[in-house]
């Protein structure tokens, strides 16, 4: 029996973003108080050269949880290989109105529709600065909600230019079902100019710290075959660095009379599992191997990474996972990938 398996039953009974907040405040003052150095050490597992960079482990968390990048420390005592924050938009915004996050229990899920409600990329890049954390780190970046979309473009190239000299790769999240328009950017015109406008800004960049900062495209479950190969061919000719596989989907068909299952937003977890799993073999079908893939959705067991390292998935990221079955599902994924 873990502390988690004891915590959880009290933290559902909880408004599930009041219990996501002081499940982050509770990490915060354990990093603070040195408990976590009680936590199990690194789980063992063979690292991964992927992007250039070495991973120590395949296993990520992914963007959503942390927003405001105020637990790194937290986190990486759990034994991720690697973290990712964000998504961090140029200006703060509140995001939807609450409630705005909900749990559909019977199926593991959660559906949310917080909107990218964050402090602000010079606020996140502040907690960044202070964290002691220096493994992987990867930077989630979006657009603004009143950002006009034949501007959103711009929102994307000042997070870039900033969060560039402190990330180890940049995510570029035009996925998310909560902010209007935004799934838009995948359309086949609107997505070759933002590739193209994201890599001359690398390019330069790269010239200016004097080194090379990936990017990775986060991508949805809810496209046609035809928009994947789309999207896996413009991944190619702009010469973007990764894809990560995938957000959450708007789909409803496997949660259908359950609890939540109605409410707006984006749903994750374990009903996700199998459309981001076809997605990421998909994607590996078409790239056959130009770029990495980063398989996440719906895994809530180390034969969940393993089924999407076997569909061409490289390296993994938890978020619902790590809310259901708690932080032993790190050490769970890395036993069972090797």
């Amino acid at each position: 029996m873990t502390i988690y398996s004891l915590a959880r039953p009290l933290l559902f009974q909880l408004d599930a973003e009041v219990a996501h907040d002081l499940s982050l405040s509770s990490l915060r003052w354990a990093e603070r108080l040195a408990l976590l150095k009680l936590y199990p050490t690194a789980p063992t597992c063979k690292a991964r050269e992927v992007m250039g960079i070495r991973f120590p482990n395949p296993v990520g968390l992914a963007a959503g949880l942390d927003k405001n990048a105020t637990v790194i420390d937290g986190m990486a005592a759990l034994g991720f290989g690697f973290i990712e924050v964000g998504t961090v938009t140029p200006l703060p915004q509140p995001g939807n109105p609450k409630p705005r996050l909900f749990r559909v229990p019977e199926a593991q899920g959660i559906v949310n529709r917080f909107g990218f409600n964050n402090l602000g990329v010079d606020q996140l890049l502040r907690q960044v600065q202070a964290a002691k954390y220096r493994g992987v780190l990867g930077i989630n970046i979006g657009k603004n909600f009143a950002t006009p979309m034949d501007k959103a473009v711009d929102d994307y190239l000042i997070c870039l230019k900033k969060v560039y000299a402190h990330a180890s790769y940049v995510t570029v999240n035009i996925s998310s079902p909560n902010t209007k328009n935004l799934r838009a950017l995948q359309e086949k015109y609107a997505l070759s100019a933002l590739l193209l406008s994201l890599k001359q800004a690398q390019a330069g960049l790269a010239d200016v710290h004097g080194k090379y900062v990936p990017i990775v495209l986060k991508i949805a479950p809810d496209l046609s075959v035809e928009q994947i190969h789309e999207i896996a061919d413009l991944l190619m000719q702009h010469k973007m660095d990764g894809v990560i596989a995938s957000n959450t989907t708007l789909s409803r068909d496997a949660v259908l009379g359950m609890m939540n299952a109605d409410q707006a937003g984006g749903l994750s977890g374990a009903p996700v599992r199998e459309l981001s799993t076809l997605l990421v073999r998909e994607l590996a079908k078409r790239l056959q191997g130009s770029l990495p893939i980063i398989g996440v959705g719906g895994i809530l067991s180390g034969q969940d990474a393993q089924e999407k390292m076997a569909a061409g998935a490289d390296l993994v990221q938890i978020y619902s996972g790590l809310i259901y079955q708690g932080p032993g599902l790190v050490h769970d994924i890395c036993r069972a990938v090797g």
